[in-house]
């Protein structure tokens, strides 16, 4: 179901199931739960892609039909894409090519997407008796506003590359020849900052608003004792 790189800064993960349109199965999210043990222990970046012009056409639906209450109670994929959501360091989506239900809602629990100029986003769930319950209902309208949320959700339309930027439901779109080059450069200008401020920083963009500034203040007395901020601000100030 996927491929793992692991880099000393990152993880690449690329699903890969060509039959299934790389479709999610119990299979994979197992898989997927092992990569995000393995960046809880050990925080790195996270890139999330798809092969063969495709990144995730949803879940499997001839495991998803046979599904009853208690499988639904289990939240075998909304569980999944809230541990990915809360990886301690930043999380990038690569979608080439279509990112469908399930899929959709991987792309949306990381904390940033970009995509080719041929990828789409789409759920259809409505049209398959359920709803689309593994994150789109919260995170699709904190990306694109409820409004434009309600009407993705409620007809099941597709969004091409071009309507998805302008929605800022992600933040690059490139020919699909350059979709990996683009996402590890965007990677590498995460990976230019300080590791302990990054993972500070996402925590407290993820934060309850009520949690600040508390939260900033805190994190900002944690980073002001860093040695690392002591010796990037020297090297700042010795620049010629």
């Amino acid at each position: 179901m996927i491929r793992v790189e692991e880099r000393p800064d990152r993880v690449v993960v690329t699903l890969d199931r060509p039959d299934k349109h790389d479709a999610m199965d119990a299979d994979g999210v197992d898989a997927l739960h092992d990569v995000c043990a393995a960046v809880e222990r050990d925080p790195r970046l996270l890139l999330l892609t798809g092969a063969g012009g495709i990144f995730a056409a949803g879940a499997d639906i001839a495991q998803l039909r046979e599904r009853g209450r208690l499988d639904a109670l289990a939240a075998i994929n909304s569980g999944l894409f809230s541990r990915v959501a809360a990886l301690p360091m930043p999380t990038l989506a690569a979608v080439d090519g279509p990112a469908i239900g399930g899929g959709a809602e991987l792309a949306y629990a990381c904390d940033l997407r970009v995509c080719s100029d041929r990828a789409y986003f789409a759920q259809p769930e409505v049209r398959l008796g359920i709803i689309a319950g593994a994150g789109a209902t919260y995170r699709l309208p904190a990306l694109v506003g409820p409004a434009v949320a309600k009407e993705l959700l409620y007809t099941g339309r597709r969004v091409d590359a071009a309507e998805a930027l302008a929605l800022r439901l992600v933040s690059r779109v490139v020919p699909a020849g350059e979709l990996l080059r683009t996402a590890h450069d965007l990677l590498d200008e995460c990976a230019a900052g300080s590791p302990l401020a990054l993972r500070l920083t996402k925590l407290a963009v993820d934060a309850s608003p009520a949690a600040h500034p508390q939260l900033d203040l805190l994190s900002q007395a944690v980073l002001f004792e860093d040695d690392e901020k002591r010796e990037r601000m020297t090297r700042f100030l010795q620049r010629d």
